[in-house]
């Protein structure tokens, strides 16, 4: 009798993460149009602290996940054979990318013309609290104490200390062997409490989006109405226009199955704006497109602190245009050379965290721009953010498929096969020790 009671229950279907963050991102839009339509202060509050927790416990893993990743992942090239000749392709089809997304940037600004008819006026800008610039980048990269750069978040030196740290480790040998074991099995718990984050994403997402709505309702999107089209349009240009023009002639591999595989990795990026936070989901779902596991340990966590198409090439393309028409400022043939020279060479600035204001200071700074600009774009910044993550998380998972598709290492058979399957599925799993991977020579 118990049987068959337990046979006739009805089971609740399981809701899909996406259906998750889309009734999120519904619920964010209607709460926060009630809590500045109504007037409802502890709403308006309520909808920015839910946010605030979201972005905190993400920022929480950051500074651990980034050094103990690049660690591991330097350190994992020793089972990859011709790792330098990777490592080398690997950056040249970062730079690539960047090139091609921050040509769209400026073409789509030099059409539409974003600063023009917004009515907004060199006294609404106003300066930065931090600014970079290129000898604050260059002097910057190198700590003058190790805890430093953990409590204040630096991720630029962070990366250094790791690289520094797993290089190390490479020359050491056995020697260093217990100290990789203890930085894997640290690895796996930080990603394994990352998962745990991730899953209040549609939580996050309501208060995300209900909290920017809430504050700065839909006249001040109003007056950015060109700039932000623009943004979303050339982020949509690189995704879905140049990525899969890449991945159908150079990686010779079928776009939309990259899409269906990639997908949990995108649609969480779009949600937290943290390239570094969704960095555990973008490796799981590179692997499950056949990109070997040691590539993919090295690839995708150097991309997540490096490879920003949408933060560090379409956006400060954009945002250097929009500034300059709204201070009267004419940019030359050599000043849109700069901004592709910046947006190639500095995107390690953005460093893949929630927004990328220093990269668009170093932009302005390198220009000669008035650092006020920044101020008219920071309201409408996590906006656009969303669309930025999205595009440069696609473009870290895209690179290490069209690199291992050219080397001849990538699985065609994982790629074909790969699926969009529910988030839990893509868990992480215990590292394990593999032979080489033979890279085509």
């Amino acid at each position: 009798m118990s049987s068959a009671t337990s046979s006739s229950r009805v089971r609740i279907p399981k809701i899909p993460f996406w259906a998750q963050i889309l009734t999120g991102l519904v619920l964010g839009v209607l709460l926060g149009w009630v809590a500045r339509s109504q007037d409802i202060s502890w709403l308006h509050t309520t909808l920015g602290q839910i946010g605030d927790i979201f972005v905190q416990l993400l920022k929480l893993a950051v500074a651990p996940l980034v050094f103990f990743a690049i660690l591991v992942s330097i350190t994992n090239l020793r089972k990859v054979n011709n790792a330098a000749r990777l490592a080398s392709r690997t950056l040249l089809w970062f730079m690539i990318t960047s090139l091609i997304a921050v040509s769209i940037g400026l073409a789509i600004g030099l059409i539409t013309n974003p600063g023009a008819g917004t009515g907004l006026t060199p006294k609404d800008g106003k300066l930065p609290e931090h600014a970079g610039s290129w000898i604050d980048f260059l002097t910057g990269i190198i700590p003058t104490d190790i805890i430093t750069p953990f409590t204040e978040l630096n991720v630029l030196q962070i990366v250094f200390m790791a690289a520094v740290a797993g290089i190390a480790a490479l020359q050491l040998g056995e020697k260093a062997q217990p100290i990789l074991t203890l930085s894997e099995s640290i690895l796996e718990l930080l990603q394994k409490a990352l998962w745990w984050v991730i899953r209040l994403a549609p939580l996050g997402t309501l208060g995300l989006i209900g909290f920017a709505i809430a504050d700065y309702g839909w006249d001040l999107i109003g007056k950015y109405a060109t700039f932000t089209a623009d943004v979303y349009i050339g982020c949509a240009l690189v995704m879905f226009g140049v990525y899969p023009l890449l991945l159908a002639t150079v990686a010779k591999v079928n776009p939309l199955q990259f899409y269906k595989g990639a997908w949990p990795a995108i649609q969480l990026a779009f949600v937290s704006r943290s390239s570094v936070g969704t960095m555990p989901v973008t490796q799981k779902v590179t692997e499950r497109l056949g990109v070997p596991k040691e590539y993919a340990s090295f690839a995708v966590p150097f991309g997540a602190t490096t490879k920003m198409d949408g933060c560090a090439a379409i956006y400060p393309a954009l945002a250097a245009i929009f500034i300059a028409q709204i201070f009267d400022v004419q940019l030359s043939i050599g000043d849109y050379l700069l901004i592709a020279f910046v947006s190639v060479i500095g995107s390690a600035a953005t460093a893949g965290l929630t927004g990328a204001t220093v990269m668009l200071t170093l932009t302005l700074s390198t220009l000669g721009l008035p650092l006020e600009g920044v101020g008219l774009l920071m309201a409408i910044d996590p906006v656009l953010d969303m669309m930025r993550t999205a595009t440069n998380v696609a473009g870290q998972s895209l690179v290490p498929v069209i690199v291992s598709a050219r080397e001849k290492i990538l699985d065609h058979d994982a790629y074909n096969s790969a699926s969009s399957s529910p988030i839990d599925s893509i868990g992480s799993t215990p590292v394990e020790d593999k032979q080489p991977v033979a890279v085509a020579a």
